[in-house]
């Protein structure tokens, strides 16, 4: 695998390693040797591969080195399914699947959904129109009238949110 890898041309913490390093990146990965036959794998003591696994650039080597596998051999074939998921009987296993892809293409965040998306639209309507009925409320009845109403609407505010929020959970 590390030969295919070198060849891409990546950059990265895994590439920044020296040869032995990489192995031991490589084997520690595949997990099917113990620490000490790696140690010994790439010609360095245990305590060395101990040294090298408590290296911050080592660990984020690692890290990219699993990434790499994962969207080598699994990427692809992941979203393949993904898609055919799309068709799915279920609604809900449709809308997890677009969900996924929506966030794997980076238009959709973890944090998102689209249902909290469309409360957070009707969200910014609401408060868009108590803004313009409290500037008309204003030009029509002066500052008094204003205080009222902006005592009254952040009362149904309050209790709007925590519907919302109590809708949400």
């Amino acid at each position: 695998m590390t030969e295919k890898l070198d060849k891409i041309g990546q950059s990265g913490p895994f590439f920044e390693l020296d040869e032995r390093r990489r192995k031991a990146v490589v084997l520690l990965f595949e997990d099917e040797l113990t620490d000490e036959e790696i140690a010994k794998n790439v010609q360095r003591r245990r305590s060395t591969l101990d040294n090298w696994k408590k290296d911050p650039k080592f660990k984020a080597a690692q890290e990219q080195y699993k990434q790499l596998v994962v969207k080598d051999k699994f990427e692809s074939k992941a979203l393949k399914r993904l898609i055919e998921l799309i068709d799915a009987k279920s609604e809900m296993v449709q809308l997890q699947a677009v969900t996924t892809i929506l966030k794997m293409a980076g238009r959709l965040s973890e944090n998102s959904t689209p249902e909290l998306d469309e409360a957070k639209v009707r969200k910014a309507k609401a408060e868009a129109d108590i803004a313009e009925f409290k500037a008309q409320t204003l030009i029509n009845s002066g500052a008094e009238g204003v205080d009222l109403i902006s005592e009254y609407l952040d009362k149904l505010d309050n209790m709007s949110s925590k519907e919302l929020m109590k809708d949400e959970s």
